[in-house]
């Protein structure tokens, strides 16, 4: 048995989960709502506030698909009750970044401000010390968004400048060594 696939969903009050022929999946919460065709094999139930998925065989998509689809379920229901969030720092001098409506204006060092647009869905917030916060119901979605605007100016590792995730640990790297013996030139 898949180990993850196996473990029962827990319901939170508040959240409903509908189960559509073809497993499609919607999910009803206070932060939203999502909906989600999963992989028809997967038998998907729901009793008494605890949603369950089981594989029809051992067949190795079927093990795969276990453990899969219980993953993104859990995902919507956690989604759609609390919410996801990525939360990214900016480290440079002049490197900075305000909200405007939905959207969110960078500076980013370039000759233009950079203008990210706030897709349906996700929240888009700038936290003290040049932080920004990508907040959504919807995982797959928050972590796109906060990948695309790391990508905008991803951190270098001579000054540590750039965009990047707050748990991420930026790898060093020495700048040039000049020559121990003077002038370094060519004789």
């Amino acid at each position: 048995m898949s180990r993850i696939g196996k473990k029962p969903i827990e319901v939170p009050k508040g959240v409903t989960v509908t189960i559509a022929p073809g497993n499609l999946v919607t999910v009803k919460g206070p932060k939203g709502t999502l909906s989600r065709q999963l992989p028809p094999e997967m038998t998907i139930t729901q009793e008494d506030g605890v949603v369950r998925v089981a594989r029809p065989s051992d067949e190795k998509r079927h093990k795969a698909l276990h453990g899969l689809t219980r993953s993104l379920l859990n995902n919507m229901v956690v989604g759609v009750s609390t919410g996801f969030q990525k939360v990214l720092e900016i480290n440079g001098v002049g490197y900075r970044a305000q909200k405007t409506g939905r959207d969110l204006t960078m500076s980013l060092g370039f000759s233009h401000p950079v203008v990210v647009k706030a897709p349906e869905g996700i929240e888009l917030n700038v936290g003290e010390r040049n932080t920004i916060i990508v907040a959504g119901a919807d995982k797959q979605l928050v972590g796109e968004v906060a990948a695309n605007i790391r990508r905008l100016r991803p951190p270098e590792p001579y000054k540590g400048k750039g965009i990047k995730y707050a748990d991420e640990v930026i790898r060093r790297k020495a700048g040039k060594a000049g020559k121990a013996g003077g002038k370094g030139g060519k004789k």
